[in-house]
């Protein structure tokens, strides 16, 4: 309902009558339309967030625990259209206190990033001197970027697929090293 509509043209009637319950039983179970957004989130991106936690345990480097945690993000995203048109479109619509909301509920998303980056530190992947609060905004931002431009595609083409040319990015951003330093060599 929401991802066709959005969520300020979503009315809980519409979404009672989307869920074939009268008006007053959605009432019953949640206080507002804010409430079943939220509920609606921290049980599917819960889920996300859960099979990341397990994918990422069942990695040894850092690299693979990326690896596994984009493609995973993708994956499921691009699997449910209506569930990345809410996160990626309409959340951006809700107010701060929702926002603050779906915050809390990534955090455990956040907190396995920022493990990540500590641990590519420790296995000199990472330079020792990043910042792991802004190196788990570029890493998120990315992802999220990324399943935006999905979206906003019409799902033009394989999310998941993606997952490696992210990956590669974010592991050896743009500078071609030995270009650079051949270039780099001949004007010595």
């Amino acid at each position: 309902m929401m991802a066709e509509s959005g969520y300020h043209h979503a009315q809980i009637s519409r979404i009672a009558r989307a869920a074939g319950v009268a008006d007053g039983t959605v009432y019953l179970y949640f206080k507002n339309k804010e409430d079943i957004l939220v509920s609606l989130l921290r049980q599917t991106i819960g889920q996300i967030v859960e099979k990341g936690r397990e994918q990422v345990r069942s990695q040894e480097t850092a690299e693979d625990k990326l690896r596994s945690l984009v493609s995973l993000y993708f994956r499921e995203l691009g699997s449910d259209w209506k569930l990345a048109m809410v996160t990626q479109v309409h959340l951006r619509q809700v107010d701060a206190n929702i926002r603050r909301e779906i915050g809390n509920i990534m955090k455990p998303f956040y907190n396995a990033l920022d493990d990540i980056v500590q641990q590519g530190v420790e296995e000199k992947l990472f330079r020792p001197s990043v910042n792991y609060r802004i190196a788990r905004r570029m890493i998120f931002g990315t992802m999220d970027e990324t399943v935006t431009a999905w979206v906003l595609s019409g799902q033009k083409y394989d999310l998941a697929s993606l997952a490696e040319d992210v990956v590669d990015v974010l592991l050896h951003g743009l500078y071609d090293y030995p270009s650079h330093d051949l270039e780099r060599s001949a004007q010595a």
